[in-house]
């Protein structure tokens, strides 16, 4: 018998927050996740050391996903972000920089966690009561009888990642595919439960981004079958395309049988017993009036002549991911066996024709009623058309949400200096029960207050990559930036002109401040106003459900880091 190692205790580490390693690891997170925020973030290039792919971007689900993180307090966080990144699509890098400047302001405070974590509650309290207030200056209504706020919300996200190399006519011509791809996605005729229907997005590298385009119904890759010969399908007598959908293997080569041991008699041949049950199959179809028939998996070259010579279009390795659109769309279910067809599995489509795009050759069905439509979408390079799907895919995604919530939150760091100004003013003006009910002091409850804000504003300041100055006016609460190099001016309107969400203009004395995240910063007077918003004059929106749910995610996520006491690491 081999000799044994003796097992080792487990590691203790007590207070993790204090420890040098864990505030280096967050420091080098949060810069990371800084630099890469915003517009003009700068790109990050991952890559395992030992080949492989390398992934350039800067779009959180693409970094969380690939940074390796081994550090157990950093685990919690970016497990926390990607989760909600998950559920969203959207907001992850604000996420995760507001809960890294969380965790920063409150732990140099000298306060208890349970105290801090009472107060950040109520301050999460009053502002989600702000933010679901028709009197909140940030919200923005989303009107769907218009396309202007959806098209502000919608370049705002294609905007934001620059890894995705567009210019402004690009941006503009793929704002508007989007849009129309959505559109297509919505029921015209919903009853009671509405459901959207998919976009499904299609790769053509190496080609222009204005080449991109949007069709209703699905394309399937089909490289054998040729454009110059016309289509020939088979319609039942209403003139609709019956279309029958396999998710089972229909090679004949047995793959479809379950484990166990199969018995066969002498003489017989097992493969020709699948291939005369496929072509059984295939007289069944051909019966049945079926017109396509498609096979996620393979289909024997047998069984396909012989759907051909009936004028049965056939297709193979249609591929999992066009499954479920596929039924969705036809009104087929997913047939996955060989020995038995019910009249009910088939589906229909209005029309089926060929398409080519650049080199590549397509069936295209369409569908009777839409809700399924498919976005071929171009791209320079295979990195820039990475960044690019993702981005189309967040787009998508955000105004699914919208549908449910239409609202948006004014971006360019507008919100969260807006926000910022709102807690100092009204932090300053509670009642003494409030501090009572809470089990803190004014000064306690200050404290967190001021930490509160000044993680807020971190995220605003983190837009900034160029030195430029970041100003915020008494006013409205909004954030402004003054360009790098900029002459001094007695007159701060004279070096800006519009604000970061480009609401409010420099038209009006503003008693601009510098936003430097210091402690005791000035406090607006009164509530900050609700600036006079023209849809026309937007340029920058976020999702207004995927920045509600970002801040409540920072702050419980900071405040179970702030709470922990130990961590303990098996050591076997």
């Amino acid at each position: 018998m081999s000799r044994l190692e003796a097992k080792k205790p487990p590691l203790f580490i007590s207070e993790p927050l204090t420890r040098d390693a864990v505030s280096q690891s967050l420091s080098l997170l949060s810069g990371i996740l800084k630099s890469s925020y915003g517009p003009a973030g700068r790109l990050k290039q991952l890559h395992n050391g030992v080949g492989g792919c390398v992934c350039t971007t800067s779009q959180s689900s693409a970094l969380l996903g690939l940074l390796s993180i081994s550090q157990p307090v950093l685990c919690v966080l970016t497990a926390s972000v990607r989760n909600h990144v998950s559920r969203f699509s959207d907001c992850g890098l604000f996420t995760a920089i507001l809960c890294c400047g969380f965790i920063e302001n409150f732990r140099s405070l000298n306060l208890a966690p349970f105290t801090v974590i009472k107060i950040s509650k109520h301050l999460l309290s009053l502002c989600m009561d702000h933010l679901k207030s028709e009197a909140c200056g940030c919200r923005v209504p989303v009107d769907f009888s218009s396309v202007e706020t959806l098209v502000c919300l919608v370049r705002s996200i294609l905007t934001s990642k620059p890894a995705c190399m567009l210019n402004k006519t690009e941006v503009d011509h793929l704002t508007s595919l989007v849009l129309k791809a959505f559109i297509f996605t919505v029921p015209c005729h919903v009853e009671t439960n509405g459901v959207l229907g998919k976009c499904v997005i299609i790769p053509v590298k190496g080609r222009r981004v204005v080449d991109s385009t949007v069709l209703p119904g699905l394309l399937i890759e089909t490289p054998e079958i040729q454009l110059g010969k016309p289509l020939a399908v088979k319609r039942t007598g209403s003139n609709m395309i019956k279309i029958a959908l396999f998710s089972v293997s229909m090679s004949g080569d047995g793959s479809n049988a379950e484990e166990g041991t199969i018995a066969v008699h002498h003489g017989v041949s097992l493969e020709v017993s699948e291939l005369n049950q496929l072509l059984n199959m295939g007289k069944q179809l051909v019966k049945d009036e079926v017109g396509l028939v498609v096979c996620q998996k393979v289909m024997h070259p047998s069984l396909k002549q012989h759907l051909k010579e009936n004028g049965i279009v056939a297709v193979d390795r249609a591929g999992l991911s066009l499954m479920e659109p596929l039924a969705r769309m036809t009104g087929s279910q997913p047939i996955a066996s060989i020995h038995s067809l019910s009249p009910g599995c088939y589906g229909s489509l209005k029309d089926l024709c060929l398409e080519s795009f650049a080199s590549k050759h397509f069936l295209h069905l369409i569908p009777e009623d839409t809700v399924i439509c498919s976005l071929i979408l171009c791209n320079r390079s295979e990195t820039a058309w990475d960044e690019l799907k993702r981005v189309c895919e967040t787009a998508e995604h955000v105004l699914q949400l919208t549908v449910k919530e239409p609202l948006a939150l004014l971006g360019g760091g507008c919100t969260e200096t807006h926000l910022a100004s709102y807690i100092r003013h009204k932090s300053s003006s509670l009642p003494a029960s409030t501090f009572r009910d809470l089990g803190c002091s004014q000064t306690q409850y200050q404290l967190v207050a001021d930490g509160f804000c000044r993680s807020l504003e971190s995220v605003a300041r983190s837009l900034s990559h160029e030195g430029e100055e970041i100003l915020t006016d008494m006013v409205y609460g909004h954030c402004w930036f003054v360009p790098s190099g900029s002459p001094c001016v007695s007159k701060w309107s004279d070096l800006v002109s519009k604000c970061g969400c480009g609401v409010n203009g420099n038209t009006e004395d503003l008693s601009w401040r510098f936003l430097q995240g210091q402690s005791g910063s000035s406090v607006i007077k009164g509530c900050p106003k609700e600036p006079s918003v023209k849809v026309a004059d937007l340029v920058t929106l976020d999702c207004f459900a995927a920045k509600c749910s970002g801040l409540q995610v920072a702050l419980e996520t900071a405040n179970l880091i702030l709470d922990l006491s130990y961590i303990i690491e098996d050591q076997n």
